[in-house]
């Protein structure tokens, strides 16, 4: 019997490498824990009810781990990583055009936050982006008195 459980396991296995929810993994090594009890006990029911208790468990157990590795919170990528970092104008920016800024070694097509006019040269901070725009206000100076 524990042949048949090891084949269950493969298929599991299979089945993981192609969702990646690392979901069915846990089931497969519920399915390997019971191919190893199949071999000192040979009632179908038990191994079942093992099979059953031990994907379960793991599956409960293990969700913290994989929701953790699984996260998607991690680093912004693309277009998103600029967004809140410091740019310079290099083409105006009006209420009825689009101008140009400067981020890192990126030029970016580029509107203001409630239509300002920020003049070419100005240092902004990038608050979105909306499609292939950056959306930015001028870089607020703290005064220091």
């Amino acid at each position: 019997m524990w042949q048949i459980w090891l084949i269950i396991a493969g298929i599991f296995f299979i089945g993981e490498i192609i969702t990646v929810g690392f979901l069915i993994f846990w089931v497969g090594v519920a399915a390997l824990i019971t191919a190893l009890l199949s071999v000192f006990v040979q009632n179908v029911i038990v191994q079942t009810v093992v099979f059953v208790i031990t994907s379960t468990l793991l599956i409960f157990l293990t969700k913290p781990l994989a929701k953790k590795l699984t996260k998607a919170d991690g680093m912004k990528t693309n277009a998103y990583s600029i967004v809140g970092k410091v740019g310079m104008v290099t083409k105006k920016i009006t209420a009825h055009s689009v101008g140009q800024v400067k981020v890192g070694s990126e030029i970016w097509s580029a509107t203001s936050t409630n239509n300002l006019e920020i003049e070419e040269g100005m240092e902004v901070t990038i608050t979105e982006i909306k499609g292939v725009k950056a959306i930015v206000e001028p870089l607020k100076v703290e005064n220091t008195k």
